[in-house]
């Protein structure tokens, strides 16, 4: 295995590691923007109220995302086994 192979393996495991945590990473940065904005206008100061949504809207994330992430996961698993199989180990 060359240099450039190794590094190409690296990126696609960077790439493909920033696209499956991506959309719950958004989903709770923007539910927690609303809250907070919400807090601000009402006044309202309590710590514990940004966990209950957010943590709601990331378990809706993740069931509605599920199929795609898991195709983009088995496709890097794929890919990985026929690098392991072309270097001949």
């Amino acid at each position: 295995m060359t240099t450039t192979e190794v590094m190409q393996i690296g990126r696609d495991l960077m790439v493909t590691a920033i696209l499956v945590s991506l959309h719950t990473l958004a989903v709770s940065l923007i539910v927690g923007l609303i809250i907070s904005i919400f807090q601000t206008l009402t006044s309202i100061q309590e710590q514990t109220l940004s966990f209950a949504p957010r943590i709601l809207a990331v378990a809706i994330a993740l069931v509605v995302c599920m199929p795609w992430t898991l195709r983009l996961v088995m496709s890097f698993t794929y890919r990985m086994f026929w690098h392991v199989a072309e270097a001949g180990f």
